[in-house]
């Protein structure tokens, strides 16, 4: 029989920060890591079972046979098994082979903390160490400035698997995409970019959102060092990335972290709280120490090893409720009679303060849906502590607003301006996300309505009104062009509209909004404060007119915004102005290279006429179903 030798990455002080759930570095002790021991080269394998009455070590290196090498379990009662395995190194495939105390059930897992995984539909974990060496230096240093609150942000959201493919109709690997996404996204002027989860899934159809191995990039496009090679290219091209990252539930696949060792080790083992009806995945366990510092663990791996500028949480209404999804009788109040999920909201803090505490300048965005109080408040204040939050009732009012043939605008004119009365109750990030243009919801564009001039001029008002909104921004890659079709994962975006000069069109406005949102200190200085926005009128529904300001620091940059949501030029429009001065428009949507009607104003001048409340006013022309922006 193989031996296999006594050895440990572990001390004392681990074990019990582990223990405590106060270890955030659990990669650096769990998983197989390769070393040099007395000499001889070989991989240290740990993992924590502690329903296990035996845990081997399986695969090709063995024959896939549990009797040759079996590892060790610590004294300590810390449920881990562990020991060093001479001559296996970079490249062998390994699964654990786990006999429970529990029925002597045998389960055969892939490793919870592999860097990297084999391709699926195969489920083996790989031995793996990826040396890159980073050339990022010069943006993690003032990252922190390019990243902060007042800052400009505005992410193009991107499935990495349908972006683009290439001439076989294959995916582009993680290399291809250094050198076409990157150049996209500079070109097009975004500050970040958004992937949706490129941790190791199983299932194609999931999107990413059911991961099976948490530290390991998915070996669909490549290594995890071809990875760090797109994040750092990013990097030196000046663009931040963000990772969606899914601690909300796992799915139940035989190879992933569901009854690990015959027993709910990381899931909670009360259904109702243990079990998603609408994912028919599992919940893990935030009240288990362990649990939560794996999971804090894998937050900090992806700022750490990867360099990953923040991390948008998925789904997290689902864990701060426990009557998420569920009718009376699944669920059971916490112990104070109330609906909220004290386990996960503690989870939630800890995480977010771990995060800020351990790394300058990324940021946390919440994908919460509901109006749970103070989700991007610091956990000092009382407060979850992530640092933006999705506005999705904006997103929702706004699309059904631009849905209404604009004959009836004029009857709900409150639904686009009610965002404004809690636009500051939070760190609200605006998105336009893939959940917007999937079953039977329509592409962006195909939800205006009209005949192909106007939807493309809805549309482009639709992302000129999303620009001078209050908070950041975010776009589901294809809108940017006007994808005609629903988001399909399994085939690229329909590139060839491009020589269309409406899909053109919309493609140079938003490159246009992207460049004067970072160059307008007005649209982000103070982009989640009320001092950075004022309404002149939101009051002429006849007309579906609003028009509003944007501040900084500084009045000379504030901007005035007038938005016409009817097809019907207005000609002569007065607007009272808060001061007089030179007067310019610096945008506007129906410009004809944007595909407009050419409707812009070429001279403003300020006249001493009342309107508004001001004593000062302008006549300008708000084109059809345009946006205005005076500077």
């Amino acid at each position: 029989m193989a031996h296999v030798l006594v050895h440990s990455l572990f001390t004392d002080f681990d074990i019990n920060l582990f223990k405590s759930g106060k270890h955030y570095r659990l990669y650096e002790k769990l998983g197989s890591h390769l070393l040099t021991l007395d000499g001889i080269e070989g991989t240290y394998f740990a993992v924590w079972a502690p329903s296990a009455k035996s845990v081997s070590v399986i695969g090709n290196f063995n024959g896939w046979n549990a009797d040759e090498h079996r590892l060790n379990v610590r004294w300590d009662a810390s449920g881990i098994w562990e020991g060093f395995i001479p001559n296996i190194g970079k490249g062998e495939i390994y699964k654990y082979k786990i006999q429970s105390t529990i029925n002597d059930v045998w389960t055969e897992k892939a490793d919870p903390f592999a860097r990297y995984s084999e391709h699926p539909p195969k489920t083996a974990s790989i031995i793996w160490t990826s040396d890159h060496q980073w050339k990022d230096k010069e943006w993690m240093g003032y990252r922190k400035d390019k990243n902060g609150l007042d800052r400009p942000y505005s992410v193009y959201e991107v499935h990495l698997g349908s972006w683009k493919k290439n001439k076989e109709h294959k995916f582009l690997s993680y290399i291809e995409l250094a050198q076409d996404l990157v150049s996209y996204v500079k070109e097009m002027g975004y500050t970040h970019v958004e992937f949706m989860p490129v941790m190791e899934y199983p299932y194609d159809p999931s999107w990413g959102y059911q991961l099976t191995g948490y530290f390991a990039p998915t070996s669909r496009f490549g290594t995890p060092e071809e990875f760090k090679l797109l994040v750092d290219t990013f990097h030196q091209n000046d663009i931040g990335v963000i990772l969606d990252w899914v601690p909300s539930h796992f799915p139940e696949d035989a190879h992933g972290l569901g009854y690990f060792d015959g027993s709910h080790l990381y899931e909670h083992p009360d259904r109702r709280k243990g079990y998603h009806n609408d994912w028919k995945s599992l919940i893990f366990n935030y009240g288990r120490n362990e649990v939560r510092a794996f999971l804090i663990s894998n937050a900090l791996f992806w700022l750490d090893q990867f360099h990953v500028d923040g991390l948008r949480v998925d789904a997290v209404a689902s864990m701060l409720y426990l009557d998420y999804s569920r009718e009376d009788g699944e669920w059971e109040p916490n112990i104070y009679g109330g609906n909220e999920n004290l386990e996960a909201i503690s989870f939630i803090k800890e995480l977010n303060e771990a995060v800020y505490s351990n790394y300058e300048g990324v940021q946390t965005i919440a994908e919460e849906s509901t109006a749970f109080s103070g989700v991007s408040r610091p956990v000092e204040h009382g407060g979850l502590g992530f640092g933006m939050k999705w506005m999705m009732g904006w997103m929702h009012d706004t699309l059904q607003f631009f849905k209404k043939e604009p004959i009836y605008r004029r009857h709900h004119q409150n639904d686009i301006t009610f965002s404004m009365t809690y636009a500051f109750t939070e760190n609200f990030m605006l998105p336009f996300s893939h959940d917007e243009v999937v079953y039977g919801k329509q592409s962006l564009v195909y939800r205006m309505p009209g005949d192909e001039w106007q939807r493309f001029a809805n549309l482009r008002l639709l992302f000129g009104y999303m620009f001078t909104h209050p908070g950041t921004k975010l776009t589901f890659m294809g809108g940017e062009f006007g994808q005609t079709a629903e988001w399909n994962f399994e085939q690229s975006l329909d590139w060839h509209l491009l020589q269309y000069d409406g899909h053109l069109g919309i493609q140079r406005f938003v490159k246009e909004l992207n460049h004067f949102y970072k160059n307008s200190p007005a649209l982000y200085e103070k982009q989640f404060s009320p001092e950075g926005f004022q309404w002149i009128d939101y009051s002429d529904h006849e007309n579906s007119i609003l028009t509003y300001v944007r501040k900084g620091h500084d009045q000379e940059n504030d901007l005035i915004i007038a938005c016409n949501f009817t097809p019907i030029p207005r000609e002569k429009y007065r607007i009272g102005i808060p001061k007089k001065g030179k007067l310019k428009e610096v945008l506007n949507s129906d410009a004809v290279q944007y595909g407009g009607g050419g409707n812009v104003n070429k001279v403003i001048k300020t006249v001493n006429k009342s309107a508004h409340g001001h004593s000062k006013s302008i006549e300008i022309t708000i084109p059809p179903l345009g946006i205005v922006i005076i500077k």
